[in-house]
């Protein structure tokens, strides 16, 4: 099982190794059958929206003068994606970084365009956490996502551009990063919240006596979607901190001002999560803890009945069964009764410790 858990961990890096810089080789599992491109085109006074039938129907936006969010859903349709990185002259490596799923969130400044790469996180029906790379390109005029697979956490961007509420018509495309941007971080706030009512049922079941199997395995998880959480939160501040103080001429001054927000909100998830990530180590303290008192409690009733049974053993032990008068030895079925009171002894026990959950 370790060997196959291994396998899959290295899978997605296996693809990567001795290629060409800048060759474009999907680390992702998420292969969409069918590729899925949407535009919004708007200003503040129109805004029109379309499903696009091929990449080269988004084209004729880019030099515009309005405000343009083309959305790609299918990561593994590579040459879609080289169709557009050639129309908008992204470097090959953004290209890259853009299909390889593994890439750690980042900014890179061109003088054209601003490249990001964030993680988008939530949780399926299950409560296991899904984390999916979305990838921006920020340009004038104009904002390029490439996601996974369909489903995202834009859906109340959308709404505020369809139904012109709020600042987002009226201002540039640098005030759309900001807003899909804070869109993902708004999100986290759930993600976390999830992860805080987990751990207080955590500490709760600690002491209703599950078995040992079944909360050791749920503190792991925890603790593997901690650091996964961890790993996709924390560059984000460096990223929202150079976006802020960026002298690129893509962000006007009073969007810096929405970026320090989410700043603000980044540091209160980060500080959360380092907070939550103590809770949970501490949690394993918490359980060796509850399994020792377990332990002694068994242990004292153990001792309690062998303290008994010392001095009755030690006198059967001298006397056994030298006496003269015993009716037992004459009884018939003496001996069949012995073992039956022997064997509800023996099965009394068993039943009593499985009951106590020493078993």
């Amino acid at each position: 099982m370790a060997k196959k858990r291994q396998k899959k961990r290295t899978q997605n890096y296996k693809k990567q190794i001795g290629q060409v810089p800048g060759a474009l080789i999907y680390t992702g599992a998420k292969e969409d059958k069918s590729l899925h491109l949407h535009v919004f085109d708007y200003n503040d006074d129109d805004c029109k929206e379309a499903d696009l039938d091929s990449v080269e129907d988004a084209f004729r936006f880019k030099d515009s003068e309005t405000i343009t969010w083309f959305n790609l859903n299918g990561l593994n349709f590579i040459n879609e994606i080289e169709k557009i990185g050639n129309y908008y002259k992204l470097h090959p490596l953004i290209l890259e970084d853009i299909v390889n799923t593994t890439q750690r969130p980042k900014i890179d400044e061109y003088n054209d365009y601003i490249f990001i790469v964030l993680k988008m996180m939530y949780y399926d029906e299950t409560e296991n956490i899904v984390a999916e790379q979305v990838s921006f390109v920020l340009g004038k005029n104009y904002v390029l996502t490439f996601q996974e697979a369909e489903g995202d956490v834009f859906d109340n961007v959308r709404e505020r551009i369809r139904t012109k509420k709020g600042r987002v018509r009226v201002h540039e495309s640098d005030y759309l990063l900001y807003a899909l941007i804070d869109a993902i971080v708004d999100n986290y706030y759930a993600i976390i919240e999830t992860m805080g009512n987990k751990i207080e049922d955590l500490e709760d079941d600690l002491f209703t006596g599950l078995t040992q199997e079944e909360i050791s395995q749920q503190i792991q998880n925890l603790k593997r979607e901690i650091l996964k959480i961890r790993r996709a939160i924390f560059p984000l501040r460096e990223i929202i901190n150079r976006l802020e103080k960026s002298e690129n001429g893509l962000i006007d001054e009073k969007t810096t001002h929405f970026f320090r927000d989410v700043y603000d909100h980044v540091i209160q998830v980060t500080e959360t999560i380092d907070i939550y990530r103590e809770m949970i180590w501490s949690l394993m303290d918490m359980y060796m803890t509850t399994i020792s008192n377990k332990m002694n409690e068994v242990m004292k009733v153990l001792t309690i009945i062998a303290t008994i049974f010392i001095p009755l053993t030690f006198i059967a032990g001298i006397y056994g069964m030298n006496f003269v008068n015993m009716p037992e030895l004459h009884y018939k079925y003496g001996y069949h009764i012995v073992w039956i009171v022997m064997i509800v002894i023996f099965v009394g026990m068993l039943i009593y410790f499985k009951r106590k959950k020493w078993l």
